[in-house]
């Protein structure tokens, strides 16, 4: 075992560590008042190779291991979560499923410009009244047996990236097959006929990140938009999520590493009683907690990274890690809110941003709950649905 990064890894930190501190940090506080990022990022990412992590080279990418896009994932997350997410999902959940999934015609399609930044994708899975319950989505692909085309209709909610997306990695009921068996994948871009899109404002947090729902009226897409053979959508989606939930991991230890480093400073810096708060040991404890979720949260992401890298089974410690992970980030943050006093429950300060972005962790790619069931069938052998 070897925990030591390599130079190029060392490097890929450097370079997204200062990213973030000339392009994201001066801006997090406007940038979650105005609930939008400024979209120009999304072509620096690109420039720099971020958004082609862990993508074939021959069609855009810049290559690289697993464990350096956990490495930006994590510097992004400790900048901004918003910007972390359009990462997470443009180039983590489409551009890489693509370049799984996808054939030789769709890869040159869409994977140049999604590695660049000069297209966007989202991933629409979730659904109004389906969540957890992916298995059981109601968006209908029916096919017109005059043309060979699909005509989607349905709708899909919370979806990041979804009123900037060029395209939309959709999953929809395409067969008569019962539950996931009947699901197919389809790449439809988003100036489709047929398909409108709604920001969703007044989130608690991620409040940068365009979030949308999204409605298909008969969205007609030729049968050439189908990911993988029909009926495998499903299994498109969940291998997506798998990697996926790395990548939130992530991007929690990037939150949980901005809680340290802010209370930290704030507690060497804050005088009460006569000298600085961080004299005080229930001070040094929370600083402490904080550290060892820090800590253990990345050993789990990085586990991930390297199974992945190894061509490993990785799912269930995929799932492991983003459960801690997103708790971590949670109790970090409020431990770092607990430091702060009341300066933690005003914008200017970072605790509370970090707090209400920290909060969604546990909830989306799988909450909680459903990695603990997903662990549990793993290590019985018992499905709980």
């Amino acid at each position: 075992m070897n925990l030591e990064l390599s130079e190029e890894q060392s490097a890929v930190r450097r370079l997204a560590e200062d990213f973030v501190a000339r392009e994201i940090t001066p801006h997090v506080v406007e940038w979650d008042r105005a609930e939008s990022v400024d979209r120009s990022v999304v072509g620096r990412l690109g420039a720099l190779g971020f958004l082609g992590l862990t993508v074939p080279e021959e069609y855009g990418g810049s290559g690289g291991d697993h464990l350096s896009y956990c490495l930006v994932t994590e510097e992004l997350g400790r900048g901004d979560s918003s910007v972390r997410g359009i990462v997470s999902v443009s180039l983590g959940l489409v551009a890489k499923t693509i370049a799984h999934w996808g054939d030789e015609e769709q890869k040159r399609r869409w994977l140049p410009g999604l590695t660049s930044g000069e297209l966007i994708g989202c991933f629409g899975l979730t659904e109004p009244g389906t969540g957890s319950d992916a298995g059981n989505l109601t968006t209908r692909a029916v096919r017109d047996t005059g043309s060979g085309d699909y005509v989607i209709n349905g709708s899909k909610m919370f979806i990041t990236n979804g009123t900037w997306a060029d395209v939309v990695l959709l999953f929809a009921r395409s067969t008569d097959a019962p539950g996931h068996r009947g699901i197919s994948a389809f790449l439809v871009p988003t100036d489709t006929p047929g398909l409108t899109r709604r920001t969703v404002h007044g989130k608690l947090g991620l409040r940068g990140q365009a979030t949308a729902e999204l409605v298909l009226d008969d969205v007609r897409v030729p049968a050439s938009a189908m990911l993988a053979p029909e009926g495998k959508g499903f299994s498109v989606a969940m291998s997506a999520l798998a990697k996926g939930r790395m990548s939130v991991a992530a991007g929690c230890v990037g939150i949980a590493q901005a809680a340290l480093d802010c209370a930290v400073k704030y507690a060497t810096e804050r005088e009460q009683f006569g000298r600085t708060i961080a004299h005080h040991q229930l001070i040094q404890e929370l600083i402490t907690d904080i550290s060892v979720d820090v800590d253990a949260a990345r050993l789990l992401t990085w586990r991930v990274a390297d199974l992945i890298d190894r061509g490993e089974p990785f799912a269930t410690e995929s799932s492991k890690a983003k459960l801690f992970a997103s708790e971590a980030a949670v109790r970090a943050a409020n431990n770092a809110l607990q430091v702060f006093g009341g300066y933690g429950y005003i914008d200017e300060y970072p605790a509370g941003k970090l707090l209400r972005d920290a909060r969604v962790m546990t909830l989306y790619e799988g909450t909680s709950q459903i990695q603990k069931l997903v662990i549990g069938r793993a290590l019985t052998g018992v499905s709980a649905f």
